[in-house]
């Protein structure tokens, strides 16, 4: 005699059938599917931007220096070794040490009166005043321009008997356009020309920093009794340290570079007054063909930006790329 089914046989019967669930094994096994190396993954993105170093950075630094030694006109293959002569050369040349001493007085004004004005008109441009975006923007505009573009601006502003500059200083009794072809004034109307174009560079940047400084902090030292000048010198100046020490840095390895405005328009001239290395290096390897005594100008170039950037980085950068480093770790 057979028993009539149960509700219980049917439900072991459907609990024997049905598949069984997912453990935590099965989990941890889905979590060991493979995935791609990071090293591939990097290989992949960085070798594009490796490929451009290599090629348009290091190889270009690599066949100065071998053509700095030896006497080569740029044709054919550099067969006339001569060692270290183009470097003594240069050292001798009273042009070549007149350059690094006008290179040194750039820099000082750069120093001296480039930033501290941009830093005075960043400021200045944080205060509520009206229509100070206008004021940003005109003071910025110089600096969206290019270096070639800005040097025939000038040379049009300051031509003779027909530039704009040139009229309206001698209406005033003046001759705006002789301090281009005076040897005593030339230096520091190349750098007008400089500063009137990057000084606003350095204005955003100071001007940005400045509004990352929370109000509260100048303004308890306000409330404590601390004059304005007292609140900017104490609370708000060493905040904008790292960006004051980064436009230093840009501003003397700019200047160590400084070309195209010079050569568009003095071309290192009256009689070498206005010529930096970059120019002196220029008239050398494309003027006169001597490609070899060129590159060792080039070499001393940049052994002159490198060995200030590994000091400035080492000794003034420091605390900066260290606190860098400690807030990227913590973010991890």
């Amino acid at each position: 005699m057979t028993r009539p089914s149960t509700v219980s046989d049917t439900r072991r019967g459907d609990t024997a059938t049905d598949p069984p669930a997912p453990g935590p094994g099965t989990a941890r096994q889905r979590g060991r599917q493979p995935r791609p190396g990071r090293g591939g993954v990097l290989a992949v993105f960085l070798a594009p931007a490796l490929a451009l170093f290599l090629l348009l950075v290091l190889t270009p630094i690599v066949v100065a220096g071998y053509a700095s030694l030896y006497k080569w006109n740029g044709f054919g293959l550099p067969e006339n070794f001569i060692g270290l002569d183009n470097y003594t050369r240069a050292f001798g040349d009273p042009t070549f040490r007149g350059d690094l001493r006008r290179g040194l007085v750039l820099v000082v004004l750069s120093l001296v009166v480039q930033l501290p004005v941009a830093l005075a008109l960043a400021m200045l441009l944080n205060q509520p005043i009206r229509g100070r975006a206008i004021y940003r923007l005109i003071f910025f505009a110089p600096y969206v321009l290019s270096e070639v573009t800005t040097a025939v601006l000038f040379t049009l502003v300051f031509s003779p008997n027909r530039g704009l500059g040139e009229g309206v200083s001698r209406w005033l009794g003046a001759d705006a356009g002789a301090v281009f072809a005076d040897p005593d004034t030339v230096l520091f109307a190349v750098f007008l020309v400089v500063s009137w174009k990057y000084f606003g560079l350095y204005m955003m940047l100071f001007l940005a920093a400045r509004q990352g400084i929370p109000k509260e902090l100048s303004e308890a030292a306000v409330t404590d009794g601390a004059t304005a000048w007292q609140a900017f010198r104490h609370v708000t100046l060493p905040l904008l340290g790292p960006t004051i020490r980064i436009s230093v840095f840009l501003s003397v390895i700019g200047t160590i570079q400084l070309f195209d405005m010079v050569w568009v328009l003095t071309g290192g001239g009256p009689i070498h007054s206005s010529e930096t290395l970059a120019v002196t290096m220029y008239q050398f390897g494309f003027r006169r063909f001597e490609v070899g005594y060129a590159s060792a100008i080039s070499i001393v170039m940049f052994l002159l930006s490198l060995v200030f950037a590994l000091f400035y980085q080492r000794i003034v950068l420091r605390r900066d790329t260290a606190g860098a480093i400690t807030n990227q770790g913590g973010q991890r």
